[in-house]
């Protein structure tokens, strides 16, 4: 076995050389166990005799011919208690007082098939939730619990549970426990029988020594790796616990320079008259190591200088196993690789341990497709293609269209995740679209780039910024220009900052988020003149119970500078839709002008959204109200907000919520919906 405990007994003094491995204790999945604790007036099995496996179990009896297994332990003068529960009568014959037979029945079998309930007496003061649980999910007779039994049935399962019940016992240090069973009638208004074990815990044994060999090759970290070793002299002698102990010291040795460090089983000689346990483990540190180079025999998709620039260490850098696993989870982050394997070996110098980087391509070419219809924006079906490693390393370029109600576009894309740097992103776009709203009639080609730190969902991270260039040439038309078209050149800068405080990054469920956005702008139409758009974001997210999640958000945008009819009807703030004020238009809230009193947009921008997440199971339900408005104005006027309200559906899938809202317009203006359906990934902020 890898991980185990091991422990060795001393009866009447003297060390016994029999080993017992009690990992399965601690293993999750059921297993079959045999008797209950013998006591000493029970006789010594004959040890020479195989047992069969158990048809109704399918699984092989553990072996007992360990001699530990079936050495009778010593009377216990220390638990009187213990005596006394042996010398007690049992509900199979209250009045004889003498000690039933084990599983004895206090009623009549007539071989009919009864269902039972399952009690333990005795444990309370012991039985944490892990002691609970550990039973439930072992207990044979747990796993027959709501099904009908025969007595002889019933009594098999009791002798396995008893003897589970004394195992899980001495994992938390109990090694002289008395447990007796018996299976009587049911109680009054009750019609099912009733499985009780009448345990007496006894004392728990405790650790009188631990050593804790090896460590001293360590050098100067041996007092930083011992204290990781939390079990101590005085401390029970709890299975769990120990073995905790030596999980902690591996991986403190694996995040101290120590990669090719082992930690042995644990091993408990334990003495019965004195009620104690000694402890030894032994270690063996292999040598203290820093990185050293980082070594790739493919180098298809990208070669070890992009690895180094990928990983958070640097070479000479104390050797981590937690950089290690944050190195591969970044690799296969990057979509490039099926699976990755990252290897120390050392470099022979004594010093330095080397990174093997073995790795397996993953498809690098996409199509995918999208179909959708939103109210206010139409159908809309778009197809893209994407080769994710184009230009090594990690050069993807994406070739995109779209052809919609109110919108075709086709856009040219280029991104290089890890630029140079751990997350940092470069990309670069050319666009043509022709998109035809209420609002506006626009036909743009756009040359734009950026670097950006972005976050993901294996690696959320508290700060993303971007820094980008965009130039724009648009011939457009709206309410303001009489249908006339007219063409503006536009140069802008947008800077953008957002910090993350929040738990998730589709489905939030507590924290906070803030994030700001300044694009300062350069436009010509008949002559040049500047402006500069700011927003301002903020959400916050609040757990009431278990189930319930309260959300709120608020936005806030403005144009400093210029005058909106100046301004290309594409650069203003709008409001209205499934990402704003949900229940109104796409773009439809704020003041309209002209003969078909179309929305013209405006120089600010404010909204507001409150909403109850109600989850139940993978499916939940969001009752929401939003509230928003435009003004043409430097500063929103917040007496003409617009509100909407309704309720959504949630699915919750494994790569985050799918969304359905239904809303309408509480105070709507004429042409607007009575309701509008909006439906897309994520929750809506």
């Amino acid at each position: 076995m890898t991980d185990g405990l091991r422990f060795q007994r001393r009866v009447s003094g003297c060390p016994d050389a029999a080993r017992l491995l009690i990992a399965s204790l601690l293993a999750t999945a059921p297993v079959a166990v045999r008797a209950q604790q013998a006591t000493p007036a029970d006789p010594v099995p004959d040890v020479a005799q195989s047992l069969d496996a158990m048809p109704d179990i399918g699984v092989d009896w553990p072996d007992m011919a360990q001699p530990d297994s079936v050495v009778p332990l010593p009377a216990d003068p220390a638990d009187p208690a213990a005596q006394a529960v042996d010398a007690a009568p049992t509900a199979s014959d209250p009045a004889s007082g003498q000690e039933p037979a084990e599983e004895a029945a206090s009623f009549a079998d007539a071989g009919e098939e009864r269902r039972y309930t399952v009690q333990l007496n005795g444990v309370d003061a012991i039985a944490d939730a892990q002691f609970t649980q550990r039973f439930d999910e072992l207990s044979v007779l747990k796993q027959g619990d709501g099904k009908p039994a025969n007595l002889a049935q019933i009594n098999r399962r009791m002798k396995e549970d008893g003897e589970l019940l004394d195992r899980l016992l001495r994992a938390k240090g109990y090694y002289a426990a008395r447990i007796r069973s018996a299976v009587t009638a049911p109680p009054a208004g009750s019609d099912r029988l009733l499985v009780a074990f009448d345990i007496v815990p006894g004392t728990q044994y405790l650790l009188a020594s631990v050593d804790v060999l090896g460590l001293a090759e360590a050098g100067e970290r041996e007092a930083k790796l011992r204290a990781a070793f939390l079990p101590k002299p005085g401390d029970p002698v709890d299975a769990d616990a120990i073995l905790a102990g030596r999980d902690a010291l591996a991986t403190s040795l694996a995040e101290s320079g120590f990669p090719f460090a082992r930690v042995d089983e644990p091993e408990v000689r334990i003495d019965h008259e004195e009620r104690k346990g000694d402890l030894d483990l032994i270690v063996a540190p292999g040598g203290f190591r820093r990185f050293g180079a980082i070594r790739m025999d493919d180098t298809r998709l990208f070669d070890a200088d992009h690895v180094q620039d990928i990983a958070r260490f640097d070479p000479g850098d104390t050797y981590m196993a937690s950089d290690v696993e944050d190195l591969r989870r970044a690799i296969v982050a990057t979509g490039l690789v099926s699976s990755v394997t990252l290897t120390p070996q050392d470099a022979g110098d004594g010093e330095h341990v080397d990174l093997d980087v073995a790795l397996r391509p993953a498809p690098l070419r996409t199509i995918a497709g999208e179909l959708g219809y939103g109210t206010g924006e139409g159908y809309r079906a778009e197809v893209s293609w994407q080769h994710r490693n184009l230009f090594p390393p990690e050069g993807a370029v994406t070739v995109r269209g779209v052809v919609g109600t109110q919108e075709q576009t086709a856009s040219f894309t280029y991104r290089r995740n890890n630029f140079k740097r751990r997350d940092n992103v470069l990309t670069g776009l050319v666009s043509v679209s022709n998109i035809r709203r209420d609002a506006y009639d626009a036909r743009t080609i756009t040359l734009a780039g950026g670097l950006e730190r972005q976050t993901n969902i294996l690696f959320q991270k508290n700060w993303v910024w971007r820094v980008g260039a965009e130039l724009i040439a648009s011939d457009e038309a709206d309410a303001f220009s009489g249908g006339a078209r007219r063409t503006f050149f536009i140069g802008a800068v947008p800077l953008s900052l957002t910090y993350d405080g929040s738990d998730d990054l589709l489905n939030p469920s507590k924290g906070f988020r803030l994030g700001g956005r300044v694009s300062p702008e350069l436009s010509f139409q008949g002559s040049s003149f500047g402006y500069a758009r700011v927003q301002l974001d903020g959400s916050l997210y609040q757990p009431v119970g278990e189930k319930v999640v309260v959300a709120a958000r608020a936005r806030f945008g403005t144009i400093i500078g210029s005058t909106v009819d100046r301004i290309a009807p594409s650069r203003r703030f709008y409001a209205g839709g499934g990402a704003s004020v949900r229940g109104y238009g796409y773009q439809a809230i704020g003041p309209r002008y002209g003969p078909d009193d179309d929305p013209v947009g405006g120089k600010s921008l404010a909204e507001f959204s409150l909403e109850g997440r109600i989850r139940f199971g993978n499916f939940g339900v969001v009752p929401f109200v939003d509230a928003g408005n435009i003004s043409t104005t430097f500063l929103p006027r917040f007496r003409d907000l617009r509100i909407g309200a309704g309720m959504g559906v949630r699915y919750y899938s494994n790569f985050g919520p799918i969304r359905v809202d239904v809303g309408t317009p509480l105070n709507p203006q004429s042409g607007d919906p009575k309701i509008a359906v909006y439906v897309s990934l994520g929750q809506a902020f």
